[in-house]
Parts: C-alpha cells; structure tokens; sequence
C-alpha cells in the first residue's frame, strides 16, 4: 500500500515537472532600434550657466538677453536668432558624431574652415526633450552650460 502511494506521487512529482518545463519556453527579444534623434526646430534657452553660476537670473540686469536667444535647426542647418556667447556666433551647418546615439555636436559657421565640436546630452527630463550643451568659446578657463527646449 505504501508503495502503492509511493509510486502514484513519483508519478504525479514527474508529470508535474513535465508541465512545469514544458510550460516555460524562452522568448527571443529582438534588440530595439534605436531613433535618430531629430533636432529640427527652434530652441530656447531653459538654463544657462558660466562656471557653474547661474546666469539666467541676471537677465534683467545684464547686457545679455538669454530670453532673445534661439537656437534653430532646420535640416544640416543651424541659425542663431541673436548674439551670446556661445560655440559660433554665426549660422552654418551642423553635424552629430553618431545620429543615433549622439555624445558630440559639430557647429561649422559658413566661410569656416574646420567645424567646432562640444559636447551634449539628450535627455528627457519631466516628458519633455531638452538639448544641454556645454562649451568653452575662448576663454578655456570659462565653461558655459546652455539647456534648451523645444519652442512650442
């Protein structure tokens, strides 16, 4: 009789590991393509600082209007819409290192000979896309910050 018990719950320990094993089957995950990111379009200026100081509190006060200030990119084209200090100061063409996961971003004002390359981030931050480009023009010893939005 014992064996009998025995035998029926091997049998059913046996079964049951059958299903189980034959029930999961491994998925194949195809790797997700990553977009090219699209810059097209205007961008303002959400942020901006100088060697980690924040400048856009000195809006009203300073010389420098950082709420005139767009930054356009329409096509291989960029145009700056007034004059701060930034990468260039004039339009041209631009140039990601890698379209689909970009680290760096080329500027190449018209009439320059070589393109002037910085680094930037793409994130997004609270649903909404934001350009961050950091640059020294010049002056190595003064780093600037710009964060961007898209204008709606």
């Amino acid at each position: 009789m014992k064996k009998l018990i025995f035998n029926k719950l091997n049998f059913l320990l046996v079964i049951l590991s059958i299903l189980i094993w034959t029930s999961c089957k491994t998925d194949r995950i195809s790797p997700v393509t990553e977009s090219t990111k699209d810059l097209t379009g205007t961008w303002k200026i959400i942020s901006a600082t100088r060697n980690g100081t924040n400048l856009l509190p000195l809006v009203d006060t300073s010389d420098i209007n950082f709420n005139n200030f767009n930054l356009v990119f329409s096509g291989a084209n960029y145009s700056l819409t007034s004059s701060l200090p930034f990468i260039v100061s004039q339009s041209g063409t631009f140039a990601l290192d890698n379209p689909q996961y970009p680290f760096q971003i080329s500027f190449k004002p018209t009439g320059a000979a070589t393109p002037t390359s910085t680094a930037f981030t793409y994130p997004i931050v609270n649903g909404v896309r934001v350009l961050t480009i950091v640059f020294s023009p010049g002056c190595t010893q003064n780093s600037y910050s710009y964060s961007f939005e898209k204008v709606k």
